[in-house]
């Protein structure tokens, strides 16, 4: 295996370079990226070392400054990646593999990140007490027929806020607080837990739908005690009112500013951005490929067929402040 784990603390020097080398840091765990990193050095002999950092990972990069032996950040969420461009810690590529791979929504428009594969914001549903069809938008969650039937994360969580500035970005700041008010006053409970806890409590009879990540029913599949509340729901893919498109999240990937192997950090970029990596990645972690010439795994494909929203990500992030502010201004949590 050509994989190596390297960590070191953010005072210390970079680790010495060599032309066949390529290091990452990565939100998400060596486990779910380890067949892209075979696959990269397979076809290109050059060898990957990953640092898994699921906190913290700006902040180390900022630390590290020009000494950061980094080339690469592996993350999710459209949040982490602006964050990481504003804290001036990755750089502007200019690839046409990477342009021409990944749609223009889903890329930034200075070249700083590009997402790898999506994951819909979607509703779960109670196979039993919800009829298909029955909830088409993101806007009918206000509708009072709901009252006491939805269950949701906390308002805060960066998926919640996710969606929240997308409801900004199409319905406008006075529209989406009213938005939340309605959804607000059909919750069955105050927000906890995770995605996955939601589909417990629709199981559980504790309410009928729920938003969640589609990766999510993946995940709940392979465990043994929480197939059971995968199977008493469906997925259902609502849309925007103002455009028919389904909101989606990315898990990215951009060069630091101070990239000790640019050439090969970008190699290993538009590698990713390959239709074959991008379909190996969306299997590993159930989701579905940013470009949509890549195959989407059967699992994935079973979910249903939907229409990612086209607004660009980058609009979106930018309603981020907002979001938080009308998420507390309506108490939501509360």
């Amino acid at each position: 295996m050509r994989t190596a784990l390297f960590a070191f603390a953010a005072c210390s020097l970079a680790l010495p370079v060599t032309a066949e080398e390529v290091n990452i840091y990565s939100y998400r765990q060596p486990e779910l990226i380890q067949p892209l990193l075979d696959g990269f050095t397979e076809s290109t002999g050059i060898k990957t070392n990953v640092a898994f950092v699921n906190k913290g990972l700006v902040e180390r990069l900022v630390a590290e400054g020009k000494r950061s032996p980094a080339d690469i950040i592996l993350t999710v969420d459209i949040s982490r990646l602006t964050g990481a461009k504003a804290a001036g810690v990755t750089q502007a590529i200019d690839s046409s593999v990477l342009s021409t791979s990944i749609p223009e929504q889903l890329r930034d428009p200075e070249g700083h990140w590009f997402g790898l594969t999506t994951r819909a914001r979607i509703v779960y549903a109670s196979k039993d007490r919800v009829r298909e069809g029955e909830i088409t938008t993101y806007e009918d969650l206000a509708d009072p027929k709901w009252k006491g039937r939805i269950c949701t994360r906390s308002g805060t969580h960066v998926y919640t806020l996710g969606l929240v500035s997308a409801v900004i970005e199409h319905n406008g700041v006075e529209a989406t607080e009213k938005w939340l008010e309605g959804v607000k006053a059909n919750l069955a409970k105050a927000p906890e837990g995770n995605d996955r806890a939601q589909v417990k409590s629709i199981w559980a009879g504790e309410c009928d739908i729920s938003l969640g990540n589609t990766y999510y029913m993946g995940a709940m599949l392979d465990d043994e005690e929480q197939k059971a509340w995968a199977d008493s729901v469906r997925i259902e893919f609502p849309k925007f009112a103002s455009n028919g498109g389904t909101h989606v999240n990315i898990s990215g990937v951009a060069m630091t500013a101070s990239a000790p192997n640019r050439d090969n950090a970008l190699a290993f970029m538009e590698y990713l951005a390959s239709a074959d990596a991008q379909s190996i990645y969306a299997s590993v972690v159930n989701e579905y490929p940013a470009d949509p010439n890549a195959a989407v795994s059967d699992r994935v494909a079973d979910w249903g067929a939907f229409t990612p929203d086209s607004t660009n990500l980058a609009d979106i992030a930018e309603n981020r402040g907002e979001a938080l502010k009308l998420v507390e201004r309506v108490d939501f949590d509360g």
